[in-house]
């Protein structure tokens, strides 16, 4: 009987016959930071996913705000739960476009991991805290977790991962003139999984969102029936499974929204495909316009969608105040750690001297899980 694992080299040759021309190869990576071997099996994307699942800060996603703060109950999303769906969605869309599905993954599973405790607003609180000292961008924290912070490996300081991911990490800046990252361009678009990457985000909490809001009772049928995305949504349920439980139209209705999403974005991709013919991962990222996207009539769609979250949701009473307190626990931790710097882990007192104290307890308060950061709010700041 023949050999049956296939090594890493075989994998590589496999790609550049089944991935599209624009796809990123991994025997064509620019490779990492500091120089390891390869490994003899895993190509170096399918290492970086590894190592990512491996990483403390992507294991403390599970305690960290989506919408509801962590603990509210067990059925919400935390901001784990969202990155492995949105991770499913943007496997799916990378092997529709023959793009790398490992590349894409990893840029999906580290999205998040800079994200700081109780969501969105925490997030606009640390910037504002930062403002005298460089600000806080959870993309740009994203990628500071696996360069700086995480640092499990002997010989090299992160997680070494491969220059296509960590230029994954950096949708925010690719647009910038001349924007690079280790002398190489990442703009002015990135490269197609990493497109896939950031559209997967949008169409996954377009839809999941929804799904909590309605486990919480606070948006109701009635409300998304006044918005255009749920109809269409709902019409295709409807006319696919005419007698369903209530709780089973909505389950489906779910996800005939990501379904709605998922093939206009493919139409408006393969449209743009054929527009303007890249026949590099390099000119999809200087085309003329972004590759992956919705559809100019479904971006209309969503925006009405978006405004409605935001204000039947997202700046609802219930989750706002929630999130507010929460937030205002969060700011007095993180000025007690200026404070009273000892008061912080080992490992964060260490970097002070390299880092600084600010950036140093920026760190550390962004990488608290919701339930550690009130513990610690608890211990030390509670009056």
């Amino acid at each position: 009987m023949g050999r049956e694992t296939q090594s890493r080299k075989e994998q590589e040759e496999i790609e550049f016959v089944l991935l599209s021309a624009i796809a990123a190869k991994s025997a064509e990576s620019k490779g990492r930071k500091h120089d390891e071997p390869p490994h003899p099996l895993r190509s170096c994307f399918a290492r970086d996913r590894d190592r990512i699942f491996h990483s403390r800060c992507f294991r403390r996603l599970e305690y960290k705000t989506q919408v509801f703060v962590n603990g509210t109950a067990d059925h919400y999303r935390t901001r784990l739960t969202h990155t492995m769906e949105m991770s499913a969605v943007g496997r799916t869309l990378a092997r529709i476009l023959r793009a790398n599905e490992d590349l894409t993954e990893c840029i999906c599973l580290a999205h998040d991991i800079g994200h700081s405790p109780f969501g969105h607003a925490g997030e606009d609180a640390l910037d504002e805290l930062m403002g005298n000292h460089g600000g806080f961008d959870h993309n740009l924290q994203s990628l500071r977790c696996i360069e700086v912070v995480e640092s499990p490996y002997p010989g090299f300081r992160g997680l070494n991962l491969s220059w296509e991911v960590r230029a994954g990490l950096l949708k925010h800046e690719a647009h910038i003139e001349g924007a690079s990252l280790d002398g190489y361009p990442i703009g002015p678009f990135q490269a197609i999984e990493a497109q896939i990457a950031d559209i997967a985000d949008d169409m996954t909490y377009h839809s999941h969102d929804v799904d909590d809001g309605l486990e919480a009772g606070i948006v109701t049928l009635a409300q998304l029936e006044t918005t255009e995305f749920w109809r269409m949504a709902a019409s295709e349920t409807r006319n696919r499974y005419p007698s369903l439980s209530q709780d089973q139209f909505v389950r489906a209705t779910i996800r005939s929204m990501l379904e709605l999403q998922m093939v206009d974005v493919t139409r408006h991709a393969y449209e743009k495909l054929e527009q303007h013919a890249p026949d590099s991962p390099k000119m999809v990222m200087t085309a003329p316009e972004r590759i992956v996207d919705f559809s100019p009539v479904m971006k209309g769609i969503l925006d009405e969608f978006t405004a409605f979250m935001f204000e039947n949701l997202y700046f609802h009473h219930g989750v706002a105040d929630a999130t507010r307190q929460s937030v205002s626990m969060m700011r007095r931790l993180f000025l007690h750690y200026i404070e009273q710097p000892e008061t912080m882990g080992k490992k964060a007192r260490a970097r002070i001297e390299e880092e600084g104290l600010w950036r140093t307890v920026c760190d550390y308060v962004a990488g608290c899980t919701d339930r550690y950061a009130i513990e610690e709010y608890e211990r030390f700041c509670r009056q």
